[in-house]
This record gives C-alpha cells, sequence and structure tokens, in this order.
C-alpha cells in the first residue's frame, strides 16, 4: 500500500464497516500506517445502532454550507455567542445568584442561556451553552471556577497510576450527563416555540484537550504536563484517550439523538502539543469519533476546530469532518488552497467547508472598532474564501468585552454583503 499515513487514519474505520475486512488484516495495516489509530482500533468496542439526526429546521444554511451544498448567503454563528458580553446574561446570573458552573446544571438555565444571543442576533445557529470539562466531571475529576483564573481542575491525575485507580473504565452518558441531554431537548423546543428554527448545535472537547485539563489542571499552569504524559507514559496516555474518545463519541451521540442538528469537537488545546505528537496521539482520536459519528448519524454534519494546531486541518478533512475551523493566526485563503490539494475524507467529492476566522477584536469598541472596521473585516474573509461552503464566525471565542451593537453589525454584514455577491455571481 502506499497511501499516506493521513490517508489511513481517515478512512481505516470505514473499510472496516464497508468492506468487511478483517479485524486482524485491519489491525495489521494500522500497525504500519498509523501506529496510534491501531491501538484504538484494538480496543474499540462495538458499535451502535443508526440513528438520523433531528428534523431540519426551516433554515438550514448552516447544514447546506458544512455540507458544501449551495447557500443564498453566508451563514454565521460566534464561539461564545452566549454569555459574558450579553446583558441579559449578566442580569441572569444576578437574579439567580449561579455562577457560570452552576447555571450548567440546570437544563432550564442552560436553554435559556442558549436562546438569549439568538434572541438578539439573527444567527443561523444555536449552541448548546455548556463547557468543554463536563466529560472530565463524568469521570469522576472536580472542575471549579474560582473567579479570574478560568476554569481548574483542583485535583489532577497525580500520576500514570490514578487512570486505573481514579477513572471509571468508561461512563453513562445518558445517567453522567443526563441534565445536558434533557437541556438539548428543552432548547429545541424552545427554538421552535420562540420561531427561531435554526440548527443546534451540539458539542464536545476532544480527548486530547480533555486529557491537557485533567492531567495539568489548568490552562496557565503545568502546560509542558500533558506533553511530558503523552512521551513519558505512552501506554497509561494512550489508555487514558481511549477512555475519554469512547465517552466523547456516545456523549455527541446521545446529544444528536435528544435534538442536536450539526455537532462541534473542540481540539481547544492544540496550541499545546507538537504536530509530532498531535498526529501519534490526538489525530487517531479525532479520526475514530468522525468515523463512529458518521457511521451512527450520517447526516449529521461534523464540524472540527483545533485551535492553535490549524496545520491539522488537512489531516482532520481526510479523517472525515465535513468542516473544519481556522483560528485568526491563520490564513483563510491558504486554508482553502491546502484544503484543496488535500486528501478528501471517505466518500467526499469536495474539499472540506471552512469556518473561521474574525477577529473578536473587531468586536470591542473600547479598542477603537466600528462598524466600518467590522464590514472591512467580514468583506475581506468573504473576498478571500468565496461565501460557498463558508460559516462566518470568529478564530477564538468571544471573551465579554465585545459590544453587542457591533456583534449586530457583523452578523447582518455578513448576510447582507454574501447574498449580494451569490447574485452578482449568479448573473
Amino acid at each position: 500500500f502506499k497511501a499516506s499515513q493521513v490517508a489511513w487514519q481517515g478512512t481505516l474505520f470505514p473499510l472496516v464497516v464497508t468492506m468487511k475486512l478483517s479485524r486482524g488484516i485491519i489491525l495489521a495495516i494500522a500497525s504500519l500506517a498509523a501506529p496510534g489509530l491501531a491501538f484504538h482500533l484494538a480496543h474499540a468496542k462495538p458499535t451502535s445502532k443508526v440513528v438520523m439526526s433531528a428534523d431540519k429546521p426551516a433554515n438550514d444554511l448552516m447544514i447546506r454550507a458544512a455540507k458544501r451544498q449551495h447557500v443564498e448567503r453566508t451563514p454565521i454563528w460566534l464561539f461564545r455567542q452566549a454569555g459574558r458580553h450579553l446583558p441579559e446574561y449578566t442580569a441572569y446570573k444576578e437574579t439567580t445568584g449561579k455562577n457560570f458552573l452552576q447555571l450548567l446544571d440546570d437544563p432550564k438555565d442552560v436553554a435559556e442561556c442558549t436562546m438569549q444571543p439568538v434572541r438578539r442576533y439573527d444567527l443561523d445557529a444555536a449552541i448548546l451553552f455548556s463547557d468543554i470539562l463536563v466529560i472530565a466531571e463524568a469521570f469522576g475529576i472536580e472542575v471549579t471556577m474560582p473567579g479570574g483564573v478560568g476554569i481548574l481542575v483542583p485535583k489532577p491525575l497525580a500520576s500514570p497510576g490514578e487512570v486505573e485507580s481514579r477513572l471509571p473504565k468508561t461512563v453513562d452518558v445518558k445517567d453522567k450527563l443526563s441534565h445536558v441531554l434533557e437541556a438539548v431537548t428543552l432548547i429545541r423546543k424552545s427554538l421552535k416555540e420562540e420561531g427561531r428554527d435554526i440548527p443546534l448545535i451540539g458539542f464536545s472537547a476532544a480527548p486530547w484537550t480533555l486529557m491537557f485539563y485533567m492531567v495539568g489542571g489548568s490552562s496557565k499552569k503545568n502546560q509542558e504536563l500533558g506533553e511530558k504524559w503523552l512521551l513519558e507514559h505512552e501506554a497509561e496516555s494512550q489508555e487514558l484517550l481511549r477512555r475519554l474518545t469512547t465517552v466523547v463519541i456516545d456523549y455527541l451521540s446521545a446529544q444528536v439523538e435528544a435534538g442536536a442538528h450539526m455537532l462541534q469537537v473542540f481540539e481547544a488545546m492544540g496550541m499545546m502539543i507538537t504536530p509530532a505528537s498531535f498526529e501519534k496521539f490526538a489525530l487517531p482520536c479525532m479520526a475514530e469519533i468522525a468515523a463512529e459519528l458518521k457511521r451512527r448519524h450520517p447526516d449529521v454534519p461534523l464540524m472540527a476546530f483545533p485551535r492553535g494546531a490549524c496545520y491539522a486541518n488537512e489531516w482532520l478533512q481526510a479523517a472525515g469532518y465535513d468542516c473544519v475551523t481556522i483560528d485568526c493566526d491563520t490564513s483563510a485563503g491558504g486554508t482553502r488552497e491546502a484544503l484543496a490539494k488535500a486528501p478528501l475524507g471517505p466518500g467526499a467529492s469536495a474539499p472540506a467547508a471552512m469556518q473561521g476566522n474574525l477577529d473578536p477584536a473587531i468586536l470591542r469598541s473600547k479598542l477603537g472598532s466600528d462598524v466600518a472596521a467590522v464590514e472591512a473585516a467580514a468583506r475581506s474573509l468573504l473576498q478571500e474564501t468565496g461565501p460557498q461552503a463558508l460559516i462566518a464566525n470568529l478564530g477564538e471565542g468571544l471573551r465579554g468585552d465585545e459590544d453587542p451593537a457591533l456583534v449586530a453589525a457583523l452578523v447582518d454584514f455578513v448576510h447582507s454583503e454574501s447574498a449580494s455577491m451569490i447574485e452578482a455571481a449568479g448573473r
């Protein structure tokens, strides 16, 4: 075989399903072409039945764009669109007396916070109001938010031996995360009842990102511990990643069953792993997630964001993700060209769609930004990538000091400018 390692990582699981090759043959090939993926294949558990996604929403622009189908205007949503930048969110927290993590425990609070930005802005999708570490919590890892320092894991895994001594072999997400799944169903109901029938995005952190927090405890301290584990304790690291991969798949699948239309996988700590380790450890997990979710939910678009590691987007396209995300430091036009030359995902007939990569700074009036600056940045993105097979978004999440008036201006301008571009191209 002369296929590249990346191509094998993107196609081995579909081969198992579609060609019915023997497990021994597949494992033999994998051990040569993609050792990291071979480990996951050897330990993979039987898969679940195929389940179709929720009913198609009235506004399906996001779904069509992610699937590289024609759209009348470029859809837009924003990372962390719910939360701190909204006055209504601050007021809601004050009324309830709850902090961020406490809000996540009540499905009604989650639904309210999810709905707030789609009531204010003409967004093309809602995203579940949640946190990337809920899976870590489901494994029994305590997560806190003391204020001013971000989310912390006060008692991370102290040694490789604690993978066995502290963590369960797996997690029943429909039990441990039932409140999240209840919230998904409640959000879908609210979207329809309020006449905002847009796609609901479910999401999860990727296994490497979860491992990074579970062994290091913080995004600001002990940043070297995750990579150190991978290099010095490979067997325990692979076992931890295997368990996390299984649960991430089940969690995302359960969100679809509860009503989510699209899925986003956040490799939020991509900048904290070397490219070689990403390819060996993180990528096989991402490939397994894509292959199994595509098997269970073939009509559900999959989006990935390797933040700080956007070199991996070509690999993620080959692994089967429908839409890849670029951060603020990555060239949108360059990525479009690179994807066009890279191996396609299993069954794909065109390169992956793209998502990103506007700088949130354009939304901060206190930094001197204004509507003209917002429109210039949005126009530049649309011209660089073209308005099709694109989901306009940010290159990182809103941090809380953005001006809602500028956010509204961005959403409206992306719609109007892209519609004009598409209409002009059709003449």
